[in-house]
């Protein structure tokens, strides 16, 4: 029921997503008819349904996906030959390895047809897919690859905190995740980012110059400033921090550096820092923690609960431990829950943006940094015109004709 209301609302919210961003497509909006062109205003609206169209064709497909992994057998069955081909022979512990492998090696098949046509069909139809086949499969063998020498370890230490530490072991659990998310936080931009993309030191004197300058004007270190070559991927824009402490580094995409001026880019970066001033990085790294704690207290308790088992499609095995399944059971059900606390995360995730854009404008010049984000709308065929109720529910930032208001009414307040 969960399932089926969740999708039910997610198809509402679609459809009137794409009705009102067609209604609106036949002219820009006053705020925006003197720098977007139609045509750019019209390209944005038809990449959002075509977007909206094919998620809806995925949200159907994968539920009913779920509903063949759990109520029609399929992780049950899948389950029952895993067992019998490792158990006997290589123990327990390489059974629950060997059926997470399963798992994750089919799901990603099953997956594989959607990743295809969204790079090779949606995102090559509107000019953004920058990515050759060879380098599709690259990805995803290396990311195989790294998920197996990173997530195989990773799972059997959890799966053995589950066996070995008694009634409490969801919180052992937890701890040794969450240490394991902050030290990825340090690894990831150092040691796997490479392995996807060239790093390179930016060249751009007079950009270092100013960037140089913010962070100093706003009591800021950083490891170093980089350029990603995202280029090669796709041709939308981005700039982000990565790492924590001292080990932080500052990362632009070099779709952004050829499309914004450097004025511009300068008020993009004192957004980023104005997350951090607010501590809006920390705070959703403790709510993080905080949810996952949660979840993991959740499925203590369930994991000792027939009826959570029987109740998804699966038998719980009486011979050997169900750590394993109890794992791949909460992970296929918990998103349907958590979709309908998603409005608050976005709430909250818009209301963090504006106080970042507020930072900008006191930091930088707020033309500056409304002049990057019109470019980055456009550039990236962001619609101008989405429908409130499914902004509300969905956006983290907020929409652009709100954004650049508030942006015009900090300037207004200092002027």
């Amino acid at each position: 029921m969960v399932l089926l209301a969740s999708l039910a609302v997610k198809f509402w919210l679609a459809g009137r997503q794409m009705r009102h961003v067609h209604q609106h497509r036949h002219a820009v909006p006053a705020p925006f008819d003197a720098t977007i062109a139609l045509d750019a205003h019209q390209r944005a609206a038809d990449y959002t349904i075509a977007k909206l169209r094919f998620g809806l064709v995925a949200e159907g497909f994968s539920a009913a996906v779920l509903i063949v992994w759990t109520l029609l057998g399929g992780l049950d069955a899948l389950n029952g030959v895993v067992h019998d081909a490792i158990a006997p022979r290589w123990g327990d512990m390489a059974y629950q390895l060997a059926l997470f492998a399963a798992f994750s090696v089919m799901g990603s098949v099953i997956e594989l047809p959607f990743d295809w046509w969204r790079t090779f069909r949606l995102e090559q139809q509107f000019g953004f897919n920058r990515m050759t086949p060879g380098l599709f499969f690259a990805d995803l063998v290396k990311g195989a690859a790294v998920g197996a020498v990173i997530g195989l370890p990773l799972l059997a230490a959890v799966l053995w905190v589950m066996g070995a530490t008694g009634g409490l072991w969801w919180l052992w659990a937890w701890v040794l995740l969450t240490g394991f998310m902050l030290l990825m936080q340090v690894i990831y931009p150092t040691f796997i980012a490479p392995l996807f993309n060239k790093f390179e030191p930016l060249a751009d004197a007079e950009l270092s110059a100013r960037v140089n300058g913010l962070m100093q004007r706003c009591g800021f270190q950083s490891k170093g400033f980089f350029v990603m070559d995202g280029s090669k991927r796709s041709a939308h824009g981005n700039a982000y921090f990565a790492g924590l402490g001292r080990a932080k580094r500052v990362v632009f995409f070099d779709t952004l550096l050829s499309r914004l001026q450097t004025p511009e880019i300068e008020a993009v970066l004192a957004h980023e820092l104005g997350h951090f001033h607010h501590k809006h990085v920390l705070l959703r790294t403790v709510q993080v923690i905080g949810m996952s704690l949660a979840g993991f207290a959740l499925l203590g308790w369930l994991a000792g609960q027939a009826w959570f088992y029987v109740g998804l499609g699966v038998t719980p095995n009486m011979m050997v431990p169900n750590h394993a399944l109890a794992l791949l059971l909460f992970s296929l059900a918990l998103p349907a829950f958590t979709f309908f606390i998603s409005p608050l995360m976005a709430r909250s995730s818009r209301k963090a943006e504006f106080e970042a854009d507020a930072y900008a404008c006191a930091h930088t010049s707020g033309a500056d940094l409304s002049r990057a984000l019109l470019k980055l709308y456009q550039d990236n065929a962001s619609t101008l015109t989405p429908d409130p109720v499914y902004a509300g529910f969905y956006y983290s930032h907020p929409p652009a004709a709100e954004r650049l208001a508030a942006m015009q009414r900090l300037s207004g307040a200092a002027a």
